[in-house]
């Protein structure tokens, strides 16, 4: 039994997109992350960034084993079950730079252009310019590795598709555009059909937030201390 510590975002949708594909019996225990659970000792114990997402794997010998990171949790699960990772060492390795390519690139940057479209009060003209135009040169680098291939990696979906897709999933709503990327939209279409992928991405859908956030839960998103906010 894999606990998955989970909030419904794109970095979320990373772990529980493959954990729908792998058919894994998982636990899914949700972090408010506007509420401050990252913050608890428990949680701390488990990932220490206060991040999600993040898993305990009871199903080994000996101590259950916590893993954080989204891309150490994707490349854990594949080695662990050899699913969704070539057996090739040099297709293997391919894979494993673009999830480092994803974790030091489009997700920051997705991440930095999200607080800007959905979050940040006021406005912030070049801060949202500067992050839009990195997350489009993202898209644009996507989009070229899939040329003449259906996916990541090749002719085979991977942990490389499942780890960007998500970013790629919000495009719209993050104020970009797919249009100039035919090869970047047919291949988030093509992923989107699976069935595993949207039971990921439907994972807590009732929990999202609606509406911007209050001033108690910026307080607590923001906090770049690495402690736990004091309660007022």
């Amino acid at each position: 039994m894999i606990d998955f510590y989970y909030w419904p975002t794109p970095n979320g949708w990373k772990v529980s997109i493959l954990l729908e594909e792998l058919q894994m019996p998982y636990k899914s225990c949700p972090i408010n992350i506007g509420q401050g659970d990252q913050f608890t000792p428990k949680f701390l114990k488990i990932s220490p960034n206060n991040r999600m997402p993040a898993i305990v794997d009871h199903d080994v010998n000996g101590d259950p084993i916590s893993v954080f990171e989204s891309g150490a949790v994707l490349w854990y699960l594949a080695e662990k079950t050899q699913q969704f990772i070539p057996e090739d060492p040099l297709k293997k390795k391919e894979v494993l730079e673009w999830l480092f390519w994803q974790t030091g690139n489009q997700g920051p940057m997705g991440g930095q252009l999200s607080h800007f479209v959905n979050y940040a009060q006021g406005e912030h003209s070049y801060s949202h310019q500067r992050y839009l135009n990195e997350y489009d040169r993202c898209l644009g680098v996507l989009d070229r590795r899939l040329e003449n291939q259906p996916y990541i990696v090749g002719d085979s979906y991977s942990i490389a598709d499942i780890i960007n897709w998500p970013w790629v999933l919000i495009a719209k709503p993050l104020g970009a555009s797919l249009d100039k990327y035919p090869n970047l939209n047919a291949w988030r279409s093509r992923i989107k059909e699976r069935p595993a992928v949207m039971r990921g991405v439907d994972l807590g859908k009732d929990l999202r937030r609606k509406g911007p956030p209050s001033d108690d839960e910026r307080k607590i998103l923001f906090n770049q201390t690495g402690k736990p906010p004091s309660k007022s």
